[in-house]
């Protein structure tokens, strides 16, 4: 059931489509992250421009996190005061994101910008929490062992205190921002929600519980990717909005199946599942960026 796609300028499988919305939803539900890092990639590998696969998504992200963020809310497993906090350097580093996005752009250099971007920082983030959760999932086999608690004390002597109830953290407000803020740059430059980051940040950085990092995380990139999403329309007019409706069908079934399954794994499990998922996908991106294509000249304008 092939689609014409009027932005990106190809036809593709409808059900293809609504299967990636379906399997990233999935993840978003899962896990606490928007699924862009995956998505992304996935839509660049069937052919989708870099362009347009980054804006377009955008707004599956925004539907998936919306209806994963609902199913935690309902078990009262959200800081709304943090996911503002979150939100606040997001929108500051989205509005750079898209500026760069659209530079990156008029030089015809995005494909290799995002791709760049996905290895260096996949890479990072996914051997990170690899490690750490083999080590928390060996300390809890060891009779008597107990994951360490991450300590946020350098934290408490910043100016800015707040208090979040939900996660039971009296700490300065400026973490939060600068970890919303580059988030808010990944979401505009990768197209992504910025949870595979916010997710090891949340966690470790300002040590909040497991319980209540996922459902915080999808009310921030709910928020943060609908602000992306409009400034991609209005800067880079890359938006399709076919595509974004085939995702998003896709993407809200996926997030309440993830979310109930989510709720039956521990915290070192999930983390162990998305760092190799992480992995996974950037191995393929660093092959991609190496290996020979199968044309060696494009007559395609750059987009």
């Amino acid at each position: 059931m092939q689609i014409y796609l009027p932005i990106a300028e190809i036809s593709v499988n409808a059900l293809l489509l609504l299967a990636l919305g379906g399997g990233v939803g999935v993840l978003s539900g899962l896990f606490g992250v928007g699924g862009g890092f995956l998505l992304t990639p996935l839509l660049i590998f069937i052919g989708i421009p870099p362009a347009v696969a980054v804006a377009s998504q955008a707004n599956q992200i925004v539907a998936s996190s919306l209806s994963g963020a609902l199913a935690y809310w309902r078990r009262r497993a959200v800081d709304v005061k943090m996911g503002l906090v979150l939100l606040a350097g997001g929108v500051v580093g989205s509005f750079f994101g898209v500026r760069l996005f659209a530079l990156a752009s008029a030089f015809g250099q995005v494909e290799l910008m995002v791709s760049l971007c996905y290895v260096v920082f996949l890479g990072a983030v996914g051997g990170l929490m690899m490690v750490e959760s083999v080590r928390t999932l060996r300390a809890a086999r060891r009779p008597g062992g107990a994951p360490k608690k991450h300590g946020h004390g350098w934290a408490l002597k910043l100016p800015l205190k707040m208090r979040f109830r939900e996660s039971k953290l009296y700490i300065s407000a400026i973490p939060p921002l600068l970890i919303g803020l580059a988030v808010g740059v990944l979401a505009a430059v990768m197209g992504v929600g910025g949870g595979f980051i916010m997710i090891p940040a949340m966690i470790y950085i300002l040590g909040m519980p497991t319980s209540v990092v996922i459902g915080t995380s999808l009310f921030q990139i709910t928020l943060l990717a609908g602000f992306t999403t409009l400034l991609h329309a209005v800067e880079t007019q890359s938006v399709d909005v076919v595509l974004a409706v085939l995702l998003i069908v896709g993407g809200v079934f996926g997030a309440q199946f993830g979310a109930m399954l989510g709720a039956r794994l521990r915290g070192e499990q999930l983390r162990f599942l998305l760092a190799a998922l992480v992995l996974l996908v950037c191995a393929k991106l660093a092959v991609d960026l190496v290996s020979t294509p199968g044309e060696l000249y494009s007559l395609a304008a750059p987009t």
